[in-house]
């Protein structure tokens, strides 16, 4: 509530009836007090919450729309289910030399034929879980790798089925097939490479220190390439199976390797393990935000591919990462240098492909999304939202298109270049962080003839959007603001709806204005120093002032914080409080002191007024008596008269004493060849803390009432002189608040 009114602007569809600021400003003041005739316990000045950056509006869910990376939503490319398995992952896709695709399944071992016009079916139906590596075979054939026993089959289009190789090794992820029809197979927990020669028997052909070998590719000189976990290095194997380490990378695991036709290799790299737990925060938009750009890290939330029973390639956790990001995809150009292309602190890529165009892809998992990279400048678009969790695989065919398998679920999806007639965005659920009035909510954006742009909204007391929450308001079709219509909460949404004219409508920004109810400041803590107790002001020069005791303190930035003293000294008479304070909405507080004696009911004001939280009270202006104080924390400079609140809280008692203690010496008393000499030492207010005797010397002795503890108001000593004739004897006495009196003993 103390966030000052922003001039929020709009474009109108056509740019030319946008209102000026004085007009949309009025517009959100005047909707926003029909909320406050409404609602009187709600804060005066109007909050905005704006959505206008790629990174505040990757944190929502998109529908056939894209974000390019000025931030601004347009239509995006035309995704369609082209083919849909009941499995819950889709690890491999394929082409065969007759166009179909093969497709090989996690969670029930399947291989999946699909014909050009999207229909398909089952081929082999395996007792492994899993298929992770699909390549084409002759006539129309295809090579399947199955885990976890790990076998390799020839299969048909009919279904007839042959066993290539029944290593002795669990996994096998990969396969790679040379231009003379020599098979490398990469396994698992071993880490091998096998080399099965057209018509041969298998054999190790190569076996690494690493833990598996994930990928293979081919290159256009025969060499073999091959990407292993722990560590995640891609090698350069030659045909005697002597390797060279091309990228060392910092992730853990190479997942896919694509030889391009200049030569160079895309590498996709992912850290599979999250030692110190999840961070994303659900329902709240101010969760970690994603931030996307070519070579630099963005941030979001992450799902793992669940595969019931599967065994899926090892890497699906959430959390913080070795070296703080979750993966990358670099390029190998041919002389051997790389540069990393793409990264992300948190989305898992899959696989990356470049497209027709050249241009980077990268499939990512958590959220389904495809990234757009390009090149000079580097600037990353989120391209599109799967209807899946994962991307697990890009499948580039003849006429430039893409299909990628998914999981989570398990689907072939076509990707084409066209662009979408209808695309819906889902924001961000925003926390008001109290039950709040809502205003009007605006847009900015370009609509070309024939395309528009919708928003509507929804709101509830929950941080995640469930059955209970409001249902979804009519549209609001006026980009210059309309009132918002869902009922006061606490969390608000909203959803936009971009429809295609002669040309894709953009959406660049979207501000919603509320006003947060007011909530009452709190004063949780009062703390009475010792009396005499101060504390010089920070960064003062010359004669340092006592914080809380001038009345031109310097005012604390924090909104109801604490005040940072300064060191501590001692002045006589000086009562020193000092006090915390909240405000749930952070509203300026502003501060009164009252106080009481013990047994009175009338409070007397003190000082009011106050920013900082701590003062100074000469309490010399008062008599001696045992008091308390009251603390009144006030919103008032952040809110409207007569709904501004009010907190307190009332101190312990405390006693104020600036009168010394009383002195009252009897007659000397003959005792022997000793003197005895007896006195009273009395305070009306603080008991008798200290008693001190000098014998003309000036040096000062400790005596002990006759009850042996100076602990009460009234004590009675009798201190034995041994020779009164050395001087005069003077007392020295001193109550609990160190209040001072001497008087002569005789």
């Amino acid at each position: 509530m103390t966030h000052p009114p922003r001039l929020v602007q709009s474009l109108s569809r056509r740019g030319a009836d946008r209102p000026c600021p004085q007009t949309r400003l009025r517009r959100a003041v005047l909707s926003l007090g029909l909320g406050l005739a409404i609602t009187l316990m709600v804060g005066a000045s109007p909050t905005f919450w704006r959505v206008s950056t790629q990174a505040e509006f990757l944190r929502g869910e998109v529908d056939s729309l894209s974000i390019d990376a000025n931030g601004h939503l347009v239509l995006g490319p035309v995704a369609d289910e082209f083919f849909a398995t009941t499995a819950l992952a889709l690890w491999s896709l394929t082409s065969a030399s007759d166009g179909a695709i093969w497709v090989g399944s996690g969670s029930d071992g399947r291989l999946y034929r699909i014909g050009p016009d999207g229909t398909g079916s089952i081929i082999l139906d395996t007792d492994e879980l899993d298929i992770h590596t699909v390549v084409p075979a002759d006539a129309g054939a295809v090579l399947a790798a199955t885990s976890p026993d790990g076998r390799i089959y020839r299969v048909t289009p009919d279904g007839q089925t042959t066993t290539v190789l029944d290593p002795n090794d669990t996994y096998i992820w990969a396969l790679a097939q040379a231009p003379d029809g020599t098979l490398y197979a990469a396994t698992g927990d071993m880490a091998r490479i096998y080399r099965i020669p057209p018509g041969g028997d298998g054999e190790v052909f190569f076996q690494s220190d690493a833990t598996h070998v994930l990928s293979l590719a081919i290159e256009d000189g025969g060499a073999l390439l091959a990407g292993t976990e722990s560590p995640g290095q891609v090698l350069r194997i030659d045909q005697n199976g002597r390797a060279f380490v091309l990228l060392d990378s910092p992730y853990e695991e190479i997942r896919s390797l694509r030889v391009q036709s200049d030569g160079s290799v895309l590498v996709v790299a992912i850290n599979s393990q999250a030692p110190t737990g999840a961070t994303a925060s659900a329902g709240n938009d101010a969760a970690p935000v994603p931030v996307v750009s070519a070579t630099t890290s963005i941030t979001g939330d992450v799902g793992s591919v669940v595969s019931a029973g599967s065994t899926p390639p090892p890497a699906t956790s959430e959390g913080t990462y070795r070296g703080g990001r979750r993966g990358a995809v670099y390029r190998i150009a041919p002389d051997g240098l790389w540069d990393e292309l793409w990264s992300s602190e948190s989305e898992a890529p899959y696989d990356a492909v470049f497209d027709a165009n050249g241009t980077l892809i990268v499939g990512t998992g958590g959220e389904g999304r495809i990234y757009q990279v390009s090149a000079t400048p580097p600037r990353t678009v989120l391209l599109a939202r799967s209807p899946a969790r994962q991307i697990t695989r890009f499948l580039q065919l003849a006429d430039g298109s893409l299909r990628y398998g998914t999981a989570n679920p398990g689907k072939v999806i076509s990707l084409t270049g066209g662009r979408a007639d209808r695309g819906t965005y889902e924001s961000a659920v925003h926390d008001a962080e109290t039950v709040a009035t809502w205003g009007s909510i605006s847009w900015r954006g370009t609509t070309p003839d024939g395309s528009r742009i919708e928003l509507s909204s929804r709101s509830g007391n929950t941080a995640i959007p469930n059955e209970l929450w409001s249902e979804w308001s009519a549209p609001y079709t006026d980009a210059a603001g309309t009132q918002i219509a869902s009922p006061n909460a606490r969390y608000l949404q909203w959803r936009a709806s971009l429809f295609a004219g002669d040309a894709s409508p953009v959406l660049t920004s979207v501000d919603a204005a509320y006003l947060p109810r007011n909530l009452r400041p709190a004063v949780t803590q009062i703390t009475a120093y010792p009396p005499g107790t101060v504390f010089q002001q920070q960064f003062s020069s010359g004669d340092p002032p006592i914080a809380g005791l001038d009345e031109d303190v310097t005012e604390t930035e924090a909104n109801g914080g604490s005040t940072t003293l300064g060191r501590q000294s001692y002045r006589k008479g000086i009562q020193t409080f000092v006090w915390q304070a909240a405000d749930g909405n952070g509203d300026r507080l502003e501060y009164t002191i009252h106080y009481q004696t013990q047994g009175e009911a009338i409070w007397h004001a003190l000082r009011s007024g106050l920013r900082e939280t701590v003062f100074a009270w000469d309490t010399s202006s008062v008599p001696d008596g045992a008091y308390r104080v009251k603390i009144t924390a006030s919103d008032t400079s952040s809110n409207a008269p007569g709904i501004a609140l009010l907190g307190e809280l009332e101190s312990q008692i405390f006693d104020v004493d600036n009168t010394a203690p009383r002195i009252e010496v009897a007659a000397l008393r003959e005792l022997g060849d000793r003197s005895v000499l007896p006195f009273t030492v009395s305070d009306d207010q603080t008991p008798i803390q200290l008693v001190e005797i000098s014998q003309g010397d000036n040096t000062w002795h400790v005596v002990y009432p006759t009850d042996g503890i100076p602990d009460e108001l009234v004590e009675q000593f009798e201190v034995v002189l041994d020779d009164p004739a050395e001087g005069t004897t003077i007392i020295r006495a001193t109550d609990a608040l160190q209040n001072v009196v001497t008087a002569a003993g005789r």
